[in-house]
């Protein structure tokens, strides 16, 4: 098998996700045959360097060894259960550890199937919750500018990503939209910190305002990922929960992204030392090997739910895979791997070596902000750096960035022209160098005329 013809049967019948599917005429899709590490390789025996932890949830490298013998022999045991009535060793032993992991009190999992899907649960349990205990007009979601939750219509809603949600807007509820605490924001010489303080202040005035028909604000802690990897200082997470706390509103922290240590901490929240009223986790919980996704939130919230079947207050939502044992014993041997490999503190040298590797390119004539928080690192190309004016969109300027890593063998997959680094811990510091010359080439390639 050769990749042209792969590439020819898969533009027969494949529809590819977030791809405007008439630019496969000249740019040709590559099919990858195996993975090792942070390699990817294709079937001419190219290989590529997985820059972004393949759409940001392989934490441990493809073909992990560990998570393989845990596949392996959950295989042979279970491979999926019902979970409406029945249980399983997997689940149970997961939301035990992901209980004693996370935040103080959050007392209870409900799981689902992706990112988007945990989304939506934590907003129907939010709302449920105040029909539950008889406040029926709070109905609305506070998001943030820039957000981005996912694209299934309730999560899409609570995002603020026009490239993905525009098109769809007569589909999708009204969300209440609050000023970024982004730094890049920020006025010349401001800090992150004064900058989202200064930023809180439009938050909580729509808490004063509207705080009786608001059922929760739903952020991304410390990392707007889809939104341009746009960085905030932990103090807006505290002054948020505070003030949800004061007026009366559910914080979902939508960590589906930002946790299992890509901020530094294994969660972000912990940053800002709070505990969110729900949590939503996902893509690195099970390492990148199955789809997964899992809300923790409160004993508190549990409760409002739990009464006899006649009152119909029962949280009738589900998933035909619900908590399958296979994704949950592939998050249980993540989990381990933490747990076993310091990984953590690992993390802290890596970061730094990364942080290294990108420190010429802030000097860079088209780079605007270099910025970062733990293992991810954001390059944001401009056309002029002193006024930060951005390139038109319609130029593609990442595109070229993607196509001559691929050239080169990294996987760099841009946000628009925000060139970025997510990848799997296992990275050593010699393929961090290789990255960075790959990356400083391409941006230099990118921004050429």
């Amino acid at each position: 098998m050769d990749n042209q013809a792969l590439i020819n049967r898969d533009l027969a019948c494949v529809w590819h996700p977030c791809t405007q599917m008439k630019d496969h005429e000249t740019l040709p899709l590559i099919p990858i045959k195996s993975g090792k590490g942070i390699w990817l390789e294709d079937f001419s025996g190219k290989r590529y360097i997985d820059a972004i932890s393949s759409w940001w949830v392989n934490l441990f490298g493809h073909s992990n060894p560990r998570i393989n013998k845990a596949l392996y022999e959950q295989i042979a045991t279970l491979e999926h259960v019902i979970l409406a009535g029945f249980t399983h060793q997997p689940i149970i032993e997961l939301s035990e550890q992901l209980i004693a992991l996370t935040p103080d009190n959050l007392t209870h999992c409900f799981y689902a199937d992706n990112g988007s899907a945990g989304v939506e649960v934590a907003l129907k349990m939010s709302f449920h919750y105040w029909q539950n205990i008889g406040k029926p007009q709070k109905t609305k979601f506070v998001t943030l500018q820039d957000s981005y939750h996912g694209e299934t219509l309730g999560a899409l809603a609570v995002g603020d990503v026009a490239l993905y949600k525009k098109i769809y807007a007569p589909l999708l509820m009204e969300a209440i939209t609050a000023p970024s605490p982004a730094g890049c924001y920020a006025e010349q010489g401001e800090s992150y910190e004064s900058y989202a303080r200064r930023q809180f202040s439009a938050m909580e005035q729509i808490l004063h305002a509207r705080h009786d028909e608001i059922a929760a604000v739903i952020v991304e802690p410390l990392v707007q990922c889809a939104g341009g990897m746009r960085m905030y200082h932990s103090i807006y997470l505290k002054l948020l929960r505070k003030a949800c706390d004061h007026y009366g509103v559910h914080l979902i922290a939508d960590e589906i992204a930002v946790g299992f240590g890509r901020t530094g901490t294994l969660f972000a929240c912990e940053q800002a030392e709070i505990t969110p009223d729900f949590l939503c986790l996902s893509k690195g919980l099970t390492g990148g090997y199955l789809p997964l996704s899992v809300v923790l939130t409160t004993n508190e919230i549990y409760q409002a739910f739990y009464d006899d079947y006649t009152k119909l207050t029962a949280f009738l939502h589900s998933h035909s895979y619900t908590g399958n044992p296979l994704a949950c014993r592939a998050a249980l041997a993540t989990l381990a791997i933490f747990a076993e490999d310091n990984i953590i503190n690992k993390n802290q040298s890596l970061a730094m070596m990364m942080q290294q590797a990108v420190e010429p390119l802030k000097e860079h004539p088209h780079v605007g902000e270099v910025r970062q928080q733990g293992m991810i690192v954001a390059i944001e190309m401009v056309q002029n750096k002193t006024t930060r004016q951005a390139y038109p969109w319609q130029q593609r300027r990442g595109l070229k960035v993607y196509q001559y890593g691929l050239e080169q063998g990294a996987l760099l997959r841009p946000l628009g022209n925000v060139i970025y680094w997510m990848p799997p811990y296992v990275i050593t510091p010699a393929e961090i160098a290789q990255l960075a010359q790959i990356t400083q080439a391409a941006i230099d390639y990118a921004t050429s005329d």
